[in-house]
């Protein structure tokens, strides 16, 4: 249903999507969870199935609804995410938000439907149908196996409901702690195995095209013997976009499947070290990028209105590159090294010989690039040439635009009279914000590097040696983007949290509940830093930063469950009795759910690839790694949430009641 309604509003099923269905697995079969555990009771009581199925449609409806409203209020801030990663992103939220609408109509209707008409008593063992009537009205020491075994540990954590609070408030507050002492730091997106590389080949002079052309053939020999490499494109005169001045062309590199040659980190570094030996030859690399990244690691814009300042800040920044380990492929906009001719007309002098300025730039042109006369388009071709005049070869010099002479109505006049002629630094392009006159210089970090620690220890530097008062400079690219991205979550989870509240209050009517119900969900974030800790990954901005979001839709629907199940049950029995009965009927369907979420994230957290159809078994492909720090955020997250939600949520409702005396078995 859910693939039908993103057909319908016309979806590409593209990775992100696919990953959206993978995330929605477990929140999809939450409320049929809820719905035919409900119904299973009441057939082991002895209620015919339409009966049963028909109360538990009725009785868990407002649970699953608002459990259902909760998650979507977690994902539907992320739907508006703005700007280039909010672009590659959107498509998640917005396929979680689709599937989700599905799975109530699947939860509410379909399910208590076809469970009328094939539901029946006794689907599972005798043990578990034993735990279902116990939960309900039945003696609870004689609950066995991994039911009795819960029994006796929420017994004994309810005899000491607030050392429970305190250990997990603690627990908190060290994981936070551990995590930004000994942990891998922040990245912005994964790094993953790209496919294709780009080679920008640079070098200085006055070269022609057939000697740049030369010096691109000499870097393509040394990349053609390397066997990881399926293909190589070369291409002389071609600069990118963006990027040193004195790239002479680029070296396109395709690679070959991911399982059949080397890490490209390692292919890169045979390159590189092949590549010494070319003098007055530098190379740097661009590696595929897949996901909102824009440009290399690291980018600082530098401003100012005066272009001298500008170049003496480049080249300081840069001095401070070189000393900071980690950066390679450093780069920068500067113009090369060059002379380009000013031309300067006193117009006031000019205008007393009779002279117009544009007559003088029309002299200034048959020495240079030749005065257009006219156009002339050929019968057998579709462009038009340029007709011009330019003087002899002889004549086009420096020294002869000081000989050049200007008809008049008095004579000829020397342009030498009222015009002077300088050299002068040459500028390739200008380039201007705000009026401000920009340079940038750009750099890669090694492999295994983080660009976020390196940005810590460019800004330190730069701290500690300052740039001319005139001055000013920005991290852009990765750095700018990841700020951008971080603020963004910020707000999306405060606003998410505060739409998960109101629909709290409005089901429970109860601040506590409530409370206790958002609390889970800041709780949860100790399995995420522990999960990270224990495989050593980075927090990383965009994919941890949507899993804790993430984790916060699916932790509220077994709490909303739990406290709902305990409202109900307090009026029959005393609060300890109560607490204990609703952990043991929310057992199943909290493990199940639970369950069936990391089976689905599973093979995503691990980067594993299954191919049913050719029955091979992958592990790091490249399609898996930009997942794996979601899923292991959810994963661990959701792990640790199960258990704050059977014991540390028990406790805080006994405490509620002001029930701290021991419980009897």
């Amino acid at each position: 249903m859910s693939i039908l309604a993103l057909s319908i509003m016309g979806f590409t099923i593209n990775m992100v999507v696919l990953f959206g269905l993978i995330v929605s697995v477990g929140m999809l079969v939450d409320g049929a969870i809820v719905i035919t555990e409900y119904a299973d009771r009441k057939l082991v009581e002895g209620k015919p199935k339409y009966v049963a199925y028909g109360l538990a449609a009725k009785r868990m409806a407002m649970p699953v609804i608002a459990s259902t409203a909760t998650t979507l209020a977690a994902f539907i801030p992320l739907a508006f995410w703005t700007g280039v990663v909010g672009e590659f992103m959107k498509y998640l939220p917005i396929t979680i938000i689709t599937t989700l609408i599905s799975s109530l109509f699947m939860g509410l209707i379909f399910v208590p439907t076809l469970g009328s008409i094939f539901g029946k008593a006794g689907i599972a063992d005798k043990k578990t149908m034993k735990a279902i009537a116990a939960s309900e009205h039945g003696d609870l020491s004689e609950l066995t196996g991994f039911t009795g075994k819960y029994v006796k540990l929420l017994q004994t954590a309810l005899s000491m409901p607030v050392k429970i609070i305190l250990a997990s408030i603690f627990m908190l507050f060290a994981a936070q702690i551990v995590y930004w002492t000994f942990g891998n730091g922040i990245e912005f997106f994964p790094n993953i195995e790209p496919k294709n590389i780009r080679i920008n080949v640079h070098a200085q002079g006055n070269l022609s095209i057939d000697e740049k052309d030369n010096l691109i053939k000499e870097v393509e020999k040394l990349i053609i013997g390397i066997p990881d490499i399926d293909s190589v494109y070369a291409r002389t005169g071609h600069k990118p976009k963006s990027g040193s001045e004195d790239v002479i062309g680029v070296i396109k590199i395709r690679y070959k499947d991911w399982n059949e040659r080397r890490k490209s980190s390692e292919i890169i570094n045979e390159i590189r070290e092949k590549a010494k030996v070319l003098a007055g030859v530098y190379i740097d690399f661009h590696e595929e990028q897949k996901g909102p990244r824009q440009g290399k690691a690291i980018a600082i814009e530098v401003s100012s209105r005066n272009s001298e300042l500008l170049e003496e800040s480049i080249e300081h920044i840069k001095k401070g590159f070189n000393e900071i380990k980690g950066l390679v492929d450093i780069e920068d906009s500067r113009s090369l090294p060059g002379i380009q001719w000013e031309v300067k007309i006193d117009r006031a002098q000019a205008a007393k010989s009779g002279v117009f300025v544009s007559a003088v730039g029309d002299m200034i042109q048959l020495i240079t690039k030749g005065l257009k006369f006219s156009d002339y388009r050929p019968e057998d071709s579709d462009d038009e040439i340029d007709i011009v005049a330019r003087y002899p070869e002889k004549y086009r010099t420096i020294d002869e635009m000081n000989r050049v002479h200007v008809s008049t109505a008095a004579g000829s006049v020397p342009i030498s009279s009222f015009v002077t002629i300088s050299p002068k630094a040459k500028v390739s392009s200008i380039h201007r914000t705000d009026s401000r006159r920009v340079m940038t210089i750009q750099a890669g970090v090694k492999k295994g590097t983080l660009a976020n620690d390196k940005v810590k220890e460019i800004a330190k530097w730069l701290d500690e040696n300052p740039l001319h008062e005139d001055v000013s400079c920005k991290f852009r690219g990765e750095d700018e983007e990841q700020r951008k991205s971080k603020a963004f979550l910020k707000k999306a989870f405060s606003v998410a949290m505060f739409i998960m509240a109101i629909i709290l209050v409005t089901q429970f009517n109860n601040f506590y509940s409530a409370f206790l119900i958002l609390s889970a969900v800041i709780m949860s974030t100790i399995g995420v830093m522990i999960g990270l800790l224990i495989t050593g990954q980075p927090f990383g901005i965009i994919m941890s930063g949507i899993g804790v979001i993430a984790l916060a839709g699916i932790v509220v629907n077994n709490n909303i469950v739990l406290i709902d199940t305990y409202d109900r049950l307090k009026h029959n029995f005393p609060p300890a009795e109560a607490v204990l009965r609703t952990g043991v009927q929310r057992l199943r369907p909290v493990m199940l759910t639970t369950i069936t979420t990391i089976l689905g994230l599973l093979p995503m957290m691990f980067a594993l690839n299954i191919d049913f159809i050719s029955r091979d078994v992958t592990v790091g492909a490249p399609s898996m790694q930009m997942w794996s720090q979601l899923s292991l955020a959810i994963v661990s997250g959701l792990t640790f949430a199960t258990v704050l939600t059977l014991i540390v949520t028990p406790c805080a409702l006994l405490l509620k009641d002001g029930r701290k005396k021991k419980v009897s078995d």
